[in-house]
């Protein structure tokens, strides 16, 4: 086999390439006061570039990438036992636990090198210590306060706002016209309002606020709601057998509703006629038209179409173009927001957000954890003007302004644009080394599921899914099969750091192929 070479694209950014000269200089200006230090050697290091991803960085990892699997530092001889709840303590595997961590490499407390081949459970897209987030610290040098309040929004904040529209639009950086036009267009279907937020899951009950307020009014002195007095209908992604446990959009209450949880709750919901749930299995558009068409009249009405993509928390279950395309011709035939969860899938889609790729226009996303690479806890939802209900107080998080944590979405969505081509090449390339082994081991694996670096490995029975983990694990590669949800499909889960070059990738399907030839 012919070893590919990875080549990212060189990304050399500064303070002022990323904030403006204006804003920089402003920063500039009030640090010399405050700190009395000489403005000269201020502003140096606000306009030096850095390198985003060193090729000297690379080179490292690519040289200790062999020694996945072996022992590489002495183990923690003594580790807190901690004082969590009986479930977590049930799942928690200190020996996985980091000590010591690097791009897409991490050193458990047991003292063995492992390959962060879930990203740290979905959101590290960048891998740890992105050199790049240096220029987090020069910020935090030059005194750029990382609390704000939601009154004061800072200007790394705002101009993160225009970005992530900007991206989500197709808008080519630099084209201010256009998106001066899109802040202003009154179009349902053109995001162009924000909100900031701190975890998914808070992005995902903005969601549903946004969705239920125009059937309740938030507070007292609201106006009446566009569909007072009908019965609002959440449409969820159902399992294989039409139950809830597929979608997942989080772990507020209603979220969790939503997947099945709390059942008597939701039943007592549905029999006073407050809120009804219903599912739509993967990829059955007939069962997605008579949902539309029983509760979308008279005393009923769709709320909200709320989906992802790819469903990592059911076996990386990924949703069909023409799928998809239907449901978003549906939701604009009948005045029901589209609500696309990007949690997961956000950043790892070559154009930034996996809808894109699918040729709709929802009229709420949602996205969060890979943006700001496990930096900081920090999600926004993007939504139309058309769903600007809430009241101020409606959708509020303290800390959500966070003006570092805006900063590390910025540098990681120049870094991920830029190297756009490089990365889908790597994905796809994954992907059908993926399929070649489902191939050769068919009576094995049953599918790959998902889509480029998000991929999931199916098998045809749960027993032979453990093993291969099992083995995968003693090889360094942290992978995992899920067996948390009954009747779930028996599939190993990986998620590709985005900086995983083919190197990487042949590493991972090797070391899969040899664990699937001793079963």
């Amino acid at each position: 086999m012919v070893r590919r070479r990875t080549n990212f694209r060189r990304v050399r950014l500064s303070l002022e390439d990323l904030l403006g000269a204006p804003y920089v200089d402003a920063v500039c200006a009030a640090r010399a006061y405050l700190s009395g230090e000489d403005l000269r050697f201020i502003k140096a290091p606000a306009a030096e570039k850095v390198d985003l991803l060193p090729a000297t960085f690379l080179q490292l990892l690519l040289k200790l990438l062999p020694q996945v699997g072996t022992v590489a530092s002495p183990p923690l001889k003594t580790s807190a036992r901690g004082a969590t709840s009986a479930a977590f303590e049930a799942h928690t595997h200190t020996a996985l636990a980091p000590v010591g961590a690097m791009g897409f490499l991490r050193v458990g407390e047991e003292g063995r090198l492992y390959l962060t081949s879930k990203s740290e459970h979905y959101h590290v897209p960048l891998g740890h210590g992105f050199p790049g987030y240096s220029l987090v610290e020069r910020a935090r040098r030059l005194g750029i306060p990382n609390a704000t309040h939601n009154n004061t929004r800072g200007h790394i904040t705002r101009l993160l706002e225009e970005d992530l529209l900007r991206a989500a639009a197709g808008i080519p950086r630099g084209d201010q016209p256009a998106l001066d036009r899109l802040l202003a267009s009154p179009r349902p279907t053109d995001m162009n309002r924000v909100l900031n937020l701190e975890t998914g899951s808070l992005a995902a009950e903005a969601a549903l606020k946004i969705v239920l307020s125009r059937f309740y009014a938030p507070q007292a002195a609201a106006s009446p709601p566009h569909y007072v007095g009908r019965i609002p209908v959440l449409v969820v992604i159902a399992d294989d057998d039409g139950g809830l446990e597929a979608n997942y959009h989080g772990t507020t209450l209603l979220a969790q509703a939503m997947r099945g949880m709390w059942p008597e709750f939701l039943t007592r919901l549905e029999e006073r006629g407050t809120l009804l749930v219903r599912g739509v299995r993967p990829n059955h558009i007939e069962e997605l038209d008579a949902v539309f068409a029983e509760y979308d009249r008279e005393r009923f009405k769709i709320a909200g179409f709320f989906l992802e993509l790819v469903l990592m928390n059911y076996g990386a279950r990924r949703l069909g173009e023409a799928f998809v395309r239907r449901i978003d011709t549906l939701c604009k035939e009948h005045d029901v927001p589209l609500v696309v969860d990007e949690i997961q899938t956000g950043i790892w889609s070559p154009k930034l957000f996996m809808y894109r790729e699918y040729d709709i226009e929802p009229a709420m996303v949602a996205v969060g954890k890979g943006f700001p690479d496990g930096e900081y806890p920090a999600s926004r939802l993007l939504f139309s003007a058309a769903l600007d209900t809430l009241p101020q107080f409606g959708a509020l998080v303290t800390n959500g302004q966070e003006e570092l944590a805006s900063l590390t979405y910025l540098i990681t969505m120049r870094w991920a644009e830029a190297n756009a081509e490089v990365t889908s090449k790597i994905g796809e390339y994954y992907e059908q080394r993926l399929n070649d082994l489902a191939s050769a081991h068919s009576s094995l694996i049953s599918a790959i599921e998902g889509r480029r670096h998000l991929a999931g490995i199916r098998f045809r029975d749960l027993a032979p899914a453990k093993a291969f983990v099992e083995q995968l694990h003693d090889a360094g590669l942290d992978i995992s099969v899920q067996t948390y949800k009954l009747g779930g499909p028996p599939t190993a889960l990986t998620k590709l750091p985005l900086i995983a070059g083919y190197e990487v990738v042949d590493l991972i399907t090797e070391r899969m192929e040899d664990a699937l030839r001793r079963m």
